[in-house]
């Protein structure tokens, strides 16, 4: 029975040298399930900055398209405006022209 007793206080003693170490490692490493949730986190908040990020990309697009249209526009009003002045002046001269005739 001595043997008995001496081998399961050496266990008890190994179990918690065991338990010391595990607890430390554990401490180190921070709770597992905590560690686990973080990261779940972490990808739903990275998802949800892709899909933003996509939104404003395609939004960008948009913006850009109707600021190419725009300017597009303008482009034609500025030639139609020149092309409206350049006969304006031409006129009065053709105008005086067919007058002294």
């Amino acid at each position: 029975m001595d043997e008995l007793k001496v081998s399961t206080e050496k266990l008890d003693k190994a179990l918690a040298r065991l338990e010391t170490v595990l607890d430390g490692l554990l401490d180190k490493a921070g709770n597992p399930s905590i560690a686990a949730r973080e990261v779940e986190l972490l990808n739903l908040d990275r998802a949800k900055l892709a899909e933003e990020l996509d939104e404003a990309l395609a939004r960008e697009r948009q913006l850009q398209a109707l600021a190419d249209e725009a300017s597009d526009a303008l482009g034609t009003a500025i030639q139609e405006v020149r092309s409206a002045l350049v006969d304006k002046e031409e006129a009065p001269e053709e105008d005086q022209n067919s007058v002294e005739s």
